[in-house]
């Protein structure tokens, strides 16, 4: 695996990148030579947060955490891409899709299959037609995270949704 990592206000010491050798080399087994893994480092006050994406065909790989200490955040990072890669994993077994990113030895490795999603409750309604702003409004009435609307300017399905610190985001589909 090919490593590029980075650091907002932090130095990215020797340390820091051997734990990172360390704790997601151990994940190396599970993909082929040229995957890239870009890690970001960062501080914010008292906050020690990494994040760990590996793009591959088609997916993403992606984990954050933070912590007060950067190599417990490291740990907890690792663990959690282990258990994406086990759901990933379990996908394309499903689907028999081609997994040119992970290595051969991993996907013909025995699973137990701890965590299975579960849909639990379906929701029906009306989309109706609004601006982004008006979606916003909407979504901090009903006291939600997220809400889909039809976008009155493009006509196409959106998603407005609370990002930390009282901002919005806007998810809008590529054409």
């Amino acid at each position: 695996m090919r490593y590029i990592i980075s650091g907002k206000n932090i130095d990215v010491t020797d340390g820091l990148k051997d734990a990172i050798y360390e704790k997601i080399g151990k994940l190396e087994r599970y993909f082929t030579e040229d995957t890239e893994v870009h890690v970001t480092f960062s501080v914010e006050k008292e906050r020690q947060k990494i994040e760990v994406t590996i793009p591959m065909k088609g997916n993403i790989i992606r984990a954050e955490e933070e912590s007060t200490d950067m190599y417990v955040s490291i740990d907890l990072v690792e663990e959690i891409i282990e258990r994406q890669l086990r759901r990933y994993k379990n996908k394309l077994l499903e689907r028999k899709q081609a997994a040119q990113n992970l290595s051969k030895a991993f996907i013909e490795e025995e699973i137990d299959d701890e965590e299975e999603i579960e849909i639990i409750r379906s929701k029906h309604f009306a989309i109706k037609p609004m601006d982004p702003e008006e979606a916003c409004v909407q979504m901090e009435l009903l006291g939600h995270d997220f809400y889909v609307f039809r976008n009155s300017e493009t006509d196409e399905v959106n998603v407005v949704y609370r990002r930390k610190k009282n901002s919005y985001g806007l998810i809008e589909p590529e054409c």
